[in-house]
């Protein structure tokens, strides 16, 4: 059995090999398929390659999980981990199961943090990540690049700022060097039970930085914004299409009689939402980083706590000069620049009426 697991891994080595070769962003290891890449946004089967049996990956998860996690993924039937690879760096391997049967999507983490820059990403969030207290929201489906962006603002103020930062992840996809500020980073079902366990004894820690890799419940939600009510920077993703319905997300998740309190914290500690798409470019070589940009100025303060989330679009729509724009402008001047086609914005737009009308101005 152990000379079947051996071999299981090395041939996963191989397939991590290929996959860094073609700057995949995802590989999935399916029964009875090759080795199948996300590369561009497209999936891709590996040519000319054998398919997985079922017997090889099941060697492959008892060679990669520890006794415990084992134990969990039985429990549970699904499961999510952090692995380096001493060739391919860290991985995120996601664990599920098809008919009995175990498969994995492993997500290729980044090897360096790139720049603003390289990842496209807007020069608002460097003044955000500047802010002493309150909560930026990265918003998006899953696999358009939020936890990049996380890792990138915890960089800079790792680069830039003496404090103490504290990750919440699930699992861990990047190590972050101690750089001017200390870097403690906590990962579920690892070292904590899960997000709203590690929240409600997090501020103990003593943190100025809370990255919180996932807002999933209640009270994850609840606590993230009592930490920035008491004068924390708390950076969190969440899994909603648009800047303007994060905001209706966050408190139509509290019944009734709570919502006036968290509208009321919401409209005090939110510095921005960024919502993020990630577009293959025209010749489908990579993708590209489309934005939604709400900042909390005072206008969208006032309709917050007014209950009039609905009109935050507007805000956005008026306050372009302010570093505010919608994902239509954004994908507007994606096209407009020869990167992406019409197609791909149409695709990726929360709004193609607006989308039209910005291209035929």
């Amino acid at each position: 059995m152990e000379q079947v697991d051996k071999h299981a891994l090395r041939r996963f080595s191989r397939v991590l090999k290929e996959a860094r070769e073609v700057e995949a962003s995802d590989v999935h290891i399916i029964a009875n398929l090759p080795p199948t890449f996300r590369v561009s946004g497209e999936i891709l089967l590996e040519d000319n390659a054998e398919p997985w049996t079922p017997d090889e990956i099941i060697s492959l998860k008892e060679a990669l999980l520890t006794p415990l996690q084992k134990e969990r993924l039985e429990r549970e039937r699904e499961l999510s981990i952090s692995y380096f690879h001493e060739e391919s760096g860290r991985l995120r391997v996601s664990l599920y199961h098809r008919m009995g049967i175990p498969e994995m999507a492993v997500r290729m983490c980044n090897l360096s943090v790139k720049n603003r820059e390289e990842l496209m990403l807007p020069e608002i969030l460097d003044h955000l990540a500047q802010r002493a207290s309150g909560i930026i929201i990265i918003t998006g489906p899953t696999g358009m690049g939020k936890t990049t962006t996380l890792n990138y603002m915890i960089d800079l103020i790792n680069a830039s700022r003496k404090t103490k930062i504290i990750t919440i992840e699930d699992p861990v996809e990047f190590d972050h060097q101690h750089r001017k500020s200390i870097v403690t980073q906590i990962e579920v079902g690892t070292d904590t039970l899960d997000f709203a366990h590690c929240l409600r004894n997090v501020l103990r820690l003593d943190p100025d930085v809370i990255c919180i890799g996932e807002m999933r419940d209640l009270e994850t939600i609840e606590t993230a914004l009592t930490a920035a009510d008491t004068g924390h920077l708390v950076l969190a993703t969440l899994h909603t299409p648009s800047a303007a319905g994060t905001v209706e997300r966050i408190v139509g998740s509290f019944d009734g009689e709570r919502q006036p309190q968290v509208i009321m914290q919401l409209s005090a500690t939110l510095l921005g939402v960024i919502a993020q798409r990630l577009v293959p470019t025209v010749d489908k070589t990579k993708r590209v980083l489309a934005t939604e940009i709400l900042l909390a100025t005072e206008a969208a303060r006032n309709l917050i706590r007014d209950s009039k989330m609905h009109q935050l679009h507007n805000v956005i729509e008026t306050s372009r000069a302010l570093g505010m724009r919608t994902m239509e402008e954004s994908l507007a001047q994606l096209y407009r620049s020869g990167l992406i086609t019409y197609n791909q914005a149409v695709i990726h737009a929360n709004d193609v009426q607006s989308l039209d009308q910005l291209l035929r101005r």
